[in-house]
C-alpha cells in the first residue's frame, strides 16, 4: 500500500516536472518568435521606404536570381 503511494507521488511529480519543462519551452519559443517579429518588422518598414534588391544564388543549378521589392510611396526628391 505504501509502495503504491510512492509510486504514484512519483509520477506525479515527474508530470509536475515535465509540465513545468514544457511550459520553459513554449515560453522560450514565444520570445524567439516575438524577436523574429520584431526583426521581420523593422525589415519591412525599412523595405517600405526604398526599393530593395536581393540576389539569390540556387544551391543546385548555381544561378542567380533578383528579387525586386518595392513600395507603393513614392520617394522623396530633392527639391
Amino acid at each position: 500500500m505504501v509502495s503504491q503511494d510512492r509510486t504514484k507521488l512519483g509520477r506525479q511529480v515527474n508530470q509536475d516536472r515535465e509540465a513545468g519543462q514544457l511550459i520553459k519551452r513554449l515560453d522560450m519559443l514565444d520570445e524567439r518568435l516575438d524577436n523574429i517579429d520584431s526583426v521581420v518588422t523593422s525589415l519591412v518598414e525599412r523595405v517600405m521606404g526604398r526599393p530593395l534588391v536581393m540576389e539569390v544564388t540556387c544551391p543546385n543549378c548555381g544561378q542567380t536570381v533578383q528579387i525586386n521589392v518595392t513600395s507603393g510611396v513614392r520617394l522623396r526628391g530633392k527639391e
